[in-house]
């Protein structure tokens, strides 16, 4: 039995539980709590405010899906208890002092702090190239106007008065993801998948002419040259964030649970 926790109940996490309940996963899944500071009325599972509780509630596989504050504060007690914790605020990791703070705790404790690819494919292929050798990464993320409101994008141009495509930020994915924490965490999984996060090029455009999310992702090494484009419906309750990366947590979730992977 695969007992999974989940931090946060929002656009990420909260389809997780609501799929569950509905029979969605497997039967050797089981759904056991959930860690969060606002509880929702339409809460499907039991509610915890600290790690030591849901520990309690015998989570072992843990998904966090509540942002940058919510790893920093919550994913290191879990990995020296000896759990699996998923991190979707991957941007969170660009700090190395809390990066290696949390292997510290997943060495002493046993615990194993996995990146899931969650909103970007294409990250098995580019492990496997950085394995030859990279000579560039670049990871394009175009998304409509709303969805940079809030961001340092709004200081830069008037994000609702756009009539084309504007470039908010092209730099390193080092010094891009901090800025734009709420959007650009698949940036930060590429660059660990790939060449690191100072040679991973970031290009972050508003852009008024689409209406989903559009991430390119285009590198070139020794294996060749890829190109990889997704175009995703973002979250009716959160803007930033994808559809997609819900539906992909519960493949990671069932793959987990499951005796054979595919993509490994």
């Amino acid at each position: 039995m695969l007992r999974v926790g989940l931090i946060g109940l929002g656009a990420v996490t909260l389809p997780l539980a609501q799929q569950w309940v509905a029979g969605g996963f497997p039967e050797n899944v089981e759904f056991v709590g959930a860690l969060t500071r606002t509880p929702r009325e339409d809460t499907p599972l039991p509610i915890v405010h600290d790690a030591r509780e849901l520990l309690a509630l015998g989570a072992e596989y843990i998904v966090e899906g509540a942002g940058h504050s919510a790893v920093r504060s919550h994913v290191g007690p879990l990995l020296e208890a000896g759990a699996e914790v998923a991190v979707t605020s991957i941007g969170a990791l660009i700090d190395d002092d809390l990066r290696t703070r949390l292997l510290a705790f997943a060495e002493a404790g046993g615990g194993r702090l996995i990146l899931p690819s969650a909103g970007i494919g294409a990250l098995d292929m580019l492990g496997g190239m950085a394995e030859g050798g990279l000579d560039s990464v670049t990871v394009t993320v175009r998304k409509p106007p709303e969805a940079w409101l809030g961001t340092p994008g709004e200081d830069l141009v008037d994000l609702m008065a756009l009539t084309e495509p504007a470039i908010l930020f092209d730099g390193s994915v080092r010094d891009g993801a901090p800025v734009y924490p709420g959007n650009v965490n698949i940036s930060a999984a590429a660059a660990f998948a790939g060449a690191g996060l100072e040679k991973t090029r970031l290009l972050i455009i508003a852009d008024p002419t689409v209406t989903n999310h559009v991430i390119d992702l285009e590198a070139t090494g020794a294996a060749g040259r890829l190109t990889f484009r997704e175009d995703m419906v973002p979250s009716p309750d959160n803007p930033k964030t994808g559809v997609i990366v819900a539906m992909a947590l519960a493949k990671t979730i069932r793959q987990r649970a499951s005796r054979m992977t595919v993509g490994a």
